[in-house]
């Protein structure tokens, strides 16, 4: 480099002088193989979250989405109109909605992204939804909080249309179904830098770990899901393209595709869970929650209940809804009762659960089912007893039928009768 630095500006001797340090810490550094270094030379216009882009769940395109949406809300510091899938599609370089839509569902399934509200007019028209993006995937039960229809939305995006985004729900329902099965509270409140060192731990080294929503072994499935894909990509494309064609390009074609041949509807979890289900207890008869669970919760509470048998689980509901109408009577409130049905099922399979404030629940709603069977029985008398004519309409009944008869008989009625 040339020494004379006088006609310079200072940034280029401070950046002249960065190279002289990198260079000399390369000459110097141990080991034979080569080893090239890189340089920054620019301003940093935007900061995005690492674990973003070290997500193992995530695809490029996913993660360009979240970027393009999270340039969107800086420029308006955090406060704007959901870019439409044109504003995304242009800034993302991605001219397939559909390839957009799958993204915002997989950040959608994987809680970087929450849908919070849907906005409508008075006579209700739908005008939009409201969003929130995150820094990084949020736990489960301010999804729970925040997102209405979560439980729903997994369970509906086990039949999408896109392949990709079954298999990310489906792994997502595999961990909820993972932690349930070994005895964890999945609404517990975690502490964020917990979380945090879990998702380093995962993208550290080549062997996946727990990362957010998903379970070490839910990645592990989706990462086999997607090498066979891969295969079944290649070869489809060894049958049908020419032999020259780059195997990136299937690979990318794969990534994109809508359906068709991967169209596999998903019914049964990895771990024998149905996905599309009702629940029922004892008897196939359908479970009654208790009316204070949001159907997020009565989603997630079924999941628990799947693990109990048929004849514990309307039990195990009753006392939760016997807990719940104790609060009228002073009994501290239950302020996470998903949290409360799980220290209940525990107890059930451990065999320690002994009903009682649900047996006044139990006894109330049998009450309940006897009266609504003796209510027909109580309408049909009703009506047999109006049916009946009454004492002058049978006198005068029984005077019509007497004057028909003396008419056929020819006898002449007495006009006293």
């Amino acid at each position: 480099m040339n020494e004379d630095t006088t006609a310079l500006r200072s940034d280029t001797i401070a950046l002249d002088a960065l190279i002289r340090k990198t260079v000399s810490q390369a000459e110097t550094a141990s080991g034979q193989s080569p080893v090239d270094r890189m340089l920054f030379l620019g301003n940093r216009h935007q900061s995005f979250p690492t674990a973003v882009i070290k997500d193992p769940v995530l695809e490029p395109v996913d993660k360009i989405i979240w970027m393009v949406i999270m340039l969107t809300v800086r420029e308006t510091s955090g406060a704007t109109a959901f870019p439409g899938y044109e504003a995304i599609g242009k800034m993302a370089n991605v001219s397939s909605r559909s390839t957009i839509a799958r993204g915002i569902a997989i950040l959608r399934a994987t809680r970087w992204l929450t849908l919070c509200a849907r906005i409508r007019k008075a006579n209700g028209r739908f005008r939009g939804n409201v969003y929130a993006l995150h820094d990084e995937p949020i736990p489960l039960n301010d999804a729970l909080h925040l997102d209405a229809d979560y439980m729903r939305f997994l369970k509906d995006s086990l039949d999408h249309g896109h392949a990709r985004v079954r298999q990310v729900t489906q792994a997502v329902l595999d961990s909820i179904n993972e932690d349930i099965e070994a005895g964890q509270d999945v609404c517990a409140r975690v502490h964020p830098l917990e979380h945090r060192i879990w998702s380093s731990a995962a993208t550290q080294g080549d062997h996946p770990r727990r990362f957010f929503a998903l379970t070490q072994n839910a990645i592990k499935r989706l990462r086999s899901d997607e090498i066979n894909s891969e295969r079944h990509a290649v070869h489809h494309g060894q049958n049908s393209n020419p032999a020259s064609q780059p195997r990136q390009i299937l690979h990318a074609q794969n990534s994109n595709l809508d359906g068709s041949s991967n169209n596999k509807k998903t019914t049964t979890t990895k771990n024998g869970m149905p996905t599309n289900f009702t629940l029922t207890g004892e008897d196939d008869c359908p479970l009654i929650y208790p009316t204070r669970l949001s159907d997020n919760h009565r989603e997630l509470a079924a999941h628990y209940l799947a693990k109990l048998a048929a004849e514990q689980r309307q039990p195990v509901l009753d006392e939760l809804e016997g807990r719940i109408q104790a609060e009228a009577r002073g009994m501290k409130p239950v302020y996470d009762e998903i949290s409360f049905l799980h220290s209940l099922c525990k107890l059930t399979r451990q065999g320690k659960f002994r009903p009682n404030l649900g047996l006044k629940v139990r006894d109330q709603r049998r009450e309940q089912e006897r009266r609504r069977e003796r209510l027909p029985d109580d309408r049909s008398k009703l009506l047999s007893t109006e049916s009946e004519p009454q004492p002058e309409q049978r006198f005068e009944l029984g005077l019509k039928h007497l004057a028909e008869m003396r008419k056929v008989l020819g006898v002449k009625g007495n006009d006293n009768n």
